[in-house]
């Protein structure tokens, strides 16, 4: 299928690694031009140098997205640089373990700035843009938002306001005719995941009940994987899908796991 996304300049916060670099990746293979906006240069320019081997464009711009100007400034520079934006996809957080017994103030609210607030001003900056492109939002969010998890409150509230959020903004943009979806995620297996799973004293054994938790193919959802249902929500072949959660997790959060 062609997703008629050839040139198409994509922003994707978080773009580096994990998730974000499987978005990037697919977003490259399309044809489009993903800009990899992350906070670490040298981490942006690897990712960016192997897309440009294999023939791909890409454009890294660096922004500490937890400094509310920064946001506007990549915006600037992607403006600057194609003068149009396509699409946004806001990926980049982090479960950080602010809990309810364990946190604090300060913490709750840095863990806000790092999960959730960035993703109103990237949109919010965004806008115009996209407004003259009539292109698409993508939120990529996790299954925390359904499920809870435990110890883990700011993450947990980031990701359920990432979902109003979607279905808020698929409604006040659609006189724009901007489409806004999110992706979320449960188990998806990244370097990060490989870290946390690699701290744990029973490592192997931890990662196969978590596998066999998950329904379809007791097996993680790659990265890759992702990218292709985000990739798809970006292009005109979903142009009548807007406001929608797509779970891209292989049954976990819906099907019983009473089953695996």
């Amino acid at each position: 299928m062609d997703l008629q996304l050839k040139d198409k300049v994509i922003i994707v916060t978080g773009g580096a690694k994990g998730i974000g670099e499987g978005i990037v990746r697919v977003l490259a293979k399309e044809g489009a031009i993903p800009v990899i906006l992350g906070r670490n240069a040298q981490d942006n320019q690897k990712l960016a140098d192997d897309i440009i081997t294999g023939g791909g464009k890409v454009f890294p711009v660096v922004a500490e997205l937890t400094r509310p100007r920064d946001s506007a400034k990549a915006i600037e520079q992607v403006l600057e640089k194609f003068g149009r934006i396509d699409g946004l996809v806001n990926n980049a957080g982090v479960n950080d373990g602010v809990g309810l017994e364990n946190g604090n103030y300060e913490g709750f609210v840095e863990s806000l700035h790092k999960n959730v607030i960035h993703y109103y001003l990237m949109a919010q900056q965004a806008l115009p843009a996209l407004k003259a492109s009539k292109g698409a939002i993508v939120n990529i969010g996790s299954k925390v938002a359904d499920t809870g998890q435990g110890g883990t409150s700011a993450y947990a509230a980031s990701n359920g306001a990432r979902n109003a959020l979607t279905r808020e903004w698929a409604l006040e943009l659609l006189p724009y005719e901007i489409r806004v979806n999110a992706v979320i995620v449960a188990e998806c297996f990244t370097p990060l995941y490989q870290t946390w799973v690699n701290s744990l004293p029973n490592s192997e054994e931890t990662l196969a009940s978590i596998k066999a938790k998950i329904p379809f193919g007791q097996r993680m959802t790659t990265a890759e994987e992702i990218g292709n249902a985000t990739v798809f929500l970006l292009s005109n072949a979903s142009s009548h899908t807007t406001g929608q959660l797509v779970y891209v997790d292989g049954g976990y959060v819906h099907l019983d796991r009473s089953i695996s």
